[in-house]
């Protein structure tokens, strides 16, 4: 059951409408007796006449005492000052009073998180420490227009297996992210709402950022805003995917054409990087630069997959001198077809559309290919590269 809480009879009432199966309580103090009473519990949803300090006090207790518990802030007019500072207070979600719609899918993602948690953490147990169960990829190219986020959609979309596996899609083209936009989301947060959270930020927090957009496949968006990318720094990016992969099966990390810090903390998080290019010199010139850089920076060449797109081209470049030129080989190769543009028109990655399309083939093969023989124990611990590697980066880049 649902718990409403409000000071207006008929806001508690449109609520309750609104979340059907509920009870209305009508202080901050009698719902603190329904949850002595009731230890099945698992949402709350405080109105928008009670006021802030008290919902606050209330998700601040309910994190500690009842984790598995979620607070559920609804206001008339949602800011960045009050989403940072519920989130930081534990709030699970934070919504406006008109959209009906969101009240009910954030009641229904609370009821999610709580059951798995109260099946992962008998009553009476708390989490211990663990080492992180998600791997993660992260696909990039030092070129545009080389297909880096169609081949990351369908991968995520791949790995989740129509809700086989939990998966999250990470945009962290920053500047110009298209992950929305190719899987047609409407986000309501992104990435850069999780700025003002800071250090703060934990796993019920990053949840509320997530856009769902099939079963297993959750996406964490990139800012639609110009200029937010400044904000994110990559300490904060480090923070995220570390959660996220302890939050999921898989985590794919779609890239801005850039080796930034960014993207730098992502390689040092990744248990496999997808290398994608395509048959033209310009693209192969810089996959090679790519790989040398790699190199440089001592990323384990077994977790690197080279993936040509539009493989099939005839371009007058074959395969094996592509893999000579390169000095590694291709692990995978997608070829032309129109119809991927046409289910990105779509909004639907082509793995979903059509699972016995050649594309999709291909893109089983990357899977694959990243994480069919990969060892994590082959990972190299984030602590003794990151730093390093980032003063490197800054170096070269002055140079």
């Amino acid at each position: 059951m649902t718990a409403i809480v409000d000071l207006d009879p008929a806001v508690a009432a449109a609520l309750k409408s609104a979340l059907g199966h509920s009870i209305v309580l009508d202080s901050v103090d009698a719902v603190r007796r329904h949850i002595d009473t009731n230890l099945g519990e698992d949402t709350i949803v405080v109105g928008p006449t009670v006021d802030l300090d008290s919902a606050f006090e209330l998700a601040s207790l309910m994190r500690v005492q009842r984790p598995s518990l979620g607070v559920i802030l609804v206001r008339r007019r949602v800011d960045t000052n009050v989403l940072s500072s519920a989130m930081r207070m534990g709030v699970r979600d934070v919504v406006e009073e008109r959209d009906i719609a969101a009240i009910a899918s954030a009641v229904t993602r609370s009821k999610e998180v709580a059951r798995a948690l109260r099946q992962s953490f008998p009553e009476g147990e708390t989490a211990e420490p663990g080492p992180s169960r998600g791997r993660l990829i992260t696909v990039f190219s030092a070129k545009g227009g080389c297909g880096k986020t169609t081949l990351s959609t369908n991968l995520a979309a791949m790995l989740a297996d129509n809700g086989t596996n939990e998966v999250v899609l990470v945009d962290l083209d920053l500047a110009f992210g298209d992950v929305a936009i190719a899987l047609q989301m409407f986000p309501k947060h992104t990435i850069a709402d999780a700025v003002p959270i800071g250090d703060d930020l934990d796993e019920s927090a990053l949840r509320s950022l997530l856009t769902n957009h099939s079963p297993g496949l959750t996406a964490l968006a990139a800012p639609m805003q110009p200029g937010v990318e400044k904000t994110i720094d990559s300490s904060l990016v480090t923070h995220i995917l570390s959660l996220l992969k302890d939050m999921f099966d898989y985590v794919v990390v779609d890239t801005p054409p850039a080796f930034d810090d960014q993207v730098l903390a992502a390689f040092d998080a990744s248990d496999a990087i997808a290398l994608i290019a395509t048959l033209d010199i310009p693209a192969l010139k810089n996959l090679k630069l790519t790989l040398e850089t790699l190199d440089l920076l001592d990323y384990p060449r077994e977790n690197w997959n080279l993936v040509l797109n539009r493989a099939d081209s005839k371009v007058g470049l074959s395969i094996s001198e592509v893999e000579k030129t390169l000095g590694h080989s291709i692990g995978a190769q997608i070829p032309s077809s129109r119809d991927v543009p046409a289910t990105i028109n779509r909004g639907v990655p082509i793995v979903l559309d059509d699972p016995k399309h050649p594309v999709t083939d291909a893109v089983r093969q990357v899977a694959l290919q990243a994480f069919g023989e990969f060892r994590s124990e082959d990972s190299i611990p984030d602590t003794e590269i990151s730093g390093d590697r980032r003063s490197f980066m800054r170096r070269k880049g002055k140079s």
